[in-house]
């Protein structure tokens, strides 16, 4: 089934509610995304910023379920893996976030943010070698200085940050 495009002006409400998540402001993004056209509202995009907006409201089980919709509607896409481990982690536990993931990285061999996402996790279950081996893959998979600056920049990657640093 071919995906509908998106288009004004409901293109521009799904805009303007990213504009106002960048601007830290899920309310008024919520606002914009209710704009958007009934029939448009499984669309993907659509709900990747309903799951933006949930996340920043901290309701994280709507999270887990927007995110498993994610999945099963848009399949190739592994933001919807990346959502519900994020999701899972703040329901349940780090080790379910890990384990909610691994399955993406072989289903996207080429993604920087899964392995990125799994060395987080790896990182804050204790876990360093694994969590080493992870970011490494990262960095082969993506933009290595981005990922580099990004990985020193966050706190679950702190335990192996003199790592990272030499990447």
């Amino acid at each position: 089934m071919a995906m509908r495009s998106i288009k004004p002006p409901d293109s521009h409400h799904l805009s303007a509610a990213i504009g106002w998540l960048e601007l830290g402001n899920h309310l008024e993004a919520n606002l914009d995304l209710q704009k958007v056209d009934a029939l448009l509202r499984m669309h993907p995009d659509v709900m990747e910023v309903r799951w933006r907006i949930y996340a920043r409201a901290k309701w994280w089980e709507a999270c887990e379920d927007l995110a498993k919709l994610i999945i099963r509607l848009a399949p190739d896409r592994p933001s919807g893996w990346v959502y519900l481990a994020y999701s899972v982690r703040r329901v349940r536990s780090l080790m379910a976030a890990w384990k909610s993931l691994l399955p993406a990285a072989e289903k996207f061999p080429g993604d920087w943010l899964i392995c990125f996402n799994l060395s987080c996790y790896s990182c804050q279950l204790g876990d360093l070698s694994r969590a080493r081996e992870w970011i490494e893959k990262a960095s082969l998979r993506g933009d290595k200085e981005k990922i580099k600056a990004l990985a020193l920049g966050d706190e679950d990657l702190k335990p192996i940050a003199g790592e990272i640093e030499a990447l």
